[in-house]
């Protein structure tokens, strides 16, 4: 019960980000396309006439960090077999790091600092995260392969959006490397329910 409980929770937290998101950026002040070319993620959570919904995106940050926090230490953390310290100090890195974001928003010179730090957390360690976890469980499975090569994924769009930060695509790298912990928030949904 505890599993698909968790499970669920994952899930619901996963799928509102991609909603929100969505939503949030058909409402920004730019062509959708633009928006998910251009534009970052940070960007639609500035409250500003650009995003009208930037308490959405906000409060997507902010759920999937919860869910995380909820999923992880309610059922998942039971899986882990190695590095169970690590992995739950990740995972509480990458949970809070995705809050800050949702919290304290860029474009504001005296707390642009706290939300990239945010970001940092949120990205880098939960990426890291995805590895960590993928070599702690029990046995190295389809579910346990598919959370390396998000990882691995995650990492090296993380790594080309950090020596790409004046590209006019770097939002593209920014969402691929924050796409891999939403992914896996699903897929272990998914994976706990079963």
């Amino acid at each position: 019960m505890k599993s698909k409980v968790a499970g669920y929770v994952l899930i619901i937290g996963s799928l509102y980000y991609i909603i929100a998101e969505a939503i949030s950026a058909t409402f920004f002040n730019s062509s959708l396309m633009s928006t998910y070319l251009f534009h970052t993620i940070s960007e639609l959570g500035i409250p500003n006439a650009n995003s009208p919904l930037f308490w959405l995106m906000n409060s997507a940050f902010i759920l999937i960090g919860l869910t995380l926090i909820f999923g992880y230490f309610y059922k998942f953390r039971d899986f882990i077999i190695k590095n169970k310290i690590v992995c739950s100090v990740l995972a509480l890195v990458t949970a809070f790091g995705v809050i800050i974001v949702g919290l304290i928003h860029g474009g504001n010179p005296l707390t642009s600092g706290y939300h990239t730090l945010g970001a940092v957390m949120a990205i880098l360690g939960g990426n890291v995260l995805l590895v960590l976890i993928s070599r702690s469980m029990n046995n190295f499975g389809k579910y346990q392969k598919a959370t390396l090569t998000l990882g691995i994924f995650g990492l090296i769009a993380f790594w080309i959006l950090f020596f790409n930060m004046e590209s006019i695509y770097m939002p593209v790298f920014e969402r691929l490397s924050v796409y891999t912990l939403v992914i896996w928030s699903f897929i272990t949904g998914v994976y706990l329910i079963k």
